[in-house]
């Protein structure tokens, strides 16, 4: 089921699968929320709990014993409950069953919240260890955004703006989406910019670590832009399908990263996961403005 929140100038529809965003409106009803196509990817918002992109041969441990958990996590292709709307904000939440439970040996409850104010919206993931022993996860946001954003533009005149003097590092990863280790600079035009081409996402996703909380998608030659701010959440991957034309780009907050290269992670030794002691809670968020 979608369910949908508004004010006089955004409006934001959500699916309880997921708790995945369907749709971003503006005001004159003007779609900037990826839409999803088989050619390039079914997706537009999903949420990732409690783990970012790939394990290795899709396994992790914990405590010594072996567990099996898909990409991204299993919160994408759980139906949450709808625990509170009014006509600005939703809460939708998850907590463990007997089938999480087989994947993720943790008694938890996680909320993803979202809120409008203005012409902003924030997503809020809020996690709570119901558990007894320390928990460890991770968590973040993987929303899509059409581009080009105004008709009558291409994608070449689109880019990314970081924070200029920014001093982020691309992380190092294999060509089968692994961390590898070797994190290299991450030059940028003007110091501050990152050009788009359909070219840059050959080797799939660019993914940066000390990132500024806040990055801008516009072009020079539109007026309308997306601004995002995170917090809690120090991990940015950029990316649409690989080796195609895709007119979307994903720009995604991420607590943590994807497995080592031929390393099956042990959880309690994987230093970018998020730690949770009993009765813990955790909070990261991010902003997304619609400016035109």
């Amino acid at each position: 089921m979608i369910y949908t929140i508004k004010n006089d100038k955004i409006e934001v529809s959500v699916e309880d699968l997921g708790a995945q965003m369907r749709s971003i409106k503006d005001a004159e009803g003007k779609e900037y929320l990826w839409q999803g196509d088989e050619k390039y990817w079914n997706g537009s918002a999903p949420n990732l709990f409690p783990y970012i992109a790939r394990l290795t041969e899709g396994k992790y441990t914990l405590r010594g014993k072996s567990y099996e958990m898909p990409k991204h996590g299993f919160l994408r292709n759980s139906v949450l409950k709808l625990k509170e709307k009014t006509q600005t904000k939703m809460v939708f939440s998850l907590t463990d069953s007997e089938e999480t439970y087989k994947m993720y040996p943790y008694h938890f409850e996680i909320k993803v919240k979202y809120e409008l104010f203005e012409n902003e919206f924030k997503v809020s993931y809020c996690v709570s260890n119901k558990d007894k022993k320390v928990m460890y996860f991770g968590v973040g946001g993987h929303p899509g955004f059409q581009v080009p954003v105004e008709k009558e533009l291409s994608f070449e005149d689109y880019f990314i703006e970081f924070a200029k003097g920014t001093d982020m590092k691309r992380v190092g990863m294999s060509e089968d989406c692994f961390v590898t280790g070797n994190d290299e600079a991450f030059p940028l035009d003007e110091n501050r910019r990152l050009s788009l081409h359909h070219n840059l996402f050959d080797n799939d996703a660019i993914i940066l670590k000390d990132a500024p909380s806040k990055v801008v998608l516009a072009s020079e030659k539109g007026s309308a832009r997306i601004e995002m701010e995170t917090s809690n959440l120090g991990y940015l991957g950029i990316w649409h399908k690989p080796a195609s034309d895709a007119p979307y780009v994903c720009i995604e907050p991420w607590s943590s990263l994807p497995a080592r290269k031929d390393i099956i992670e042990d959880l309690e030794k994987q230093d970018n996961l998020v730690s949770l002691k009993p009765n813990g809670y955790y909070t990261g968020f991010f902003k997304v403005k619609i400016v035109k």
